[in-house]
């Protein structure tokens, strides 16, 4: 039996069931919101935190470079024509103290050179008296930056088993402290260190 025929003037369906649903789904597409970024992107955090360990890598060698002389710390002159190495911990010898690193409070105070040239800093700064040549406070000093260096030569792929040394020292330094500074550099494992001059001209 045929369906009835709709009546005269009764309105026709403008869209079937399927476009309903299509344009229904669009419609709530439009509506929707952007998703809010509730979690952290650890790449990109990762990426930020190598380039902040590039830069303090890069100013703490440029540091070294650019250190400032001063009626306190004159550098000795050098005719040598090989470049300077901007690679390790500065310890830095004046006429009055001992400084090791960034940290601007001294290591040890030192006396006046007459006494120093004799037999070195005084046996309280000394393990084993006076003859001995480590000195115990900038071996302390010492044993807290190499564990800093340690960490940056295991992120620059360097071997992190030995540190190095940019000893700076004044002119008038006197051999004995010279060699008790580096004699403490040794016992502390730093196996390699560069000496800081001025370059000058090489005379005819």
């Amino acid at each position: 039996m045929n369906p009835p025929a709709p009546a005269a003037g009764s309105p026709k369906p403008v869209a079937t069931i399927a476009q309903y649903k299509a344009a229904l789904r669009a419609a709530k597409r439009r509506a929707e919101a952007e998703p809010e970024i509730d979690f952290l992107n650890i790449t990109a955090m990762l990426d930020m935190m190598t380039i902040i360990l590039v830069f303090l890598l890069k100013t703490m060698a440029a540091s070294s470079a650019s250190l400032p002389q001063s009626k306190d710390l004159t550098l000795p002159a050098s005719i040598l024509q090989s470049q300077p190495n901007q690679e390790g911990v500065a310890v830095i010898v004046t006429k009055s103290q001992i400084l090791v690193g960034d940290n601007p409070n001294p290591v040890v105070m030192l006396p006046s050179p007459e006494s120093l040239a004799q037999s070195g800093l005084d046996a309280q700064y000394k393990k084993n008296g006076i003859n001995d040549l480590h000195i115990v406070p900038l071996a302390d000093a010492l044993l807290s930056v190499r564990e800093t260096d340690k960490r940056v030569r295991l992120a620059k792929g360097l071997d992190p088993n030995s540190s190095e040394a940019i000893v700076i020292v004044d002119e008038a330094t006197p051999y004995r402290l010279l060699i008790e500074v580096l004699y403490t550099l040794g016992q502390s494992s730093f196996g390699k260190y560069h000496l800081m001059v001025l370059q000058t001209k090489k005379k005819d």
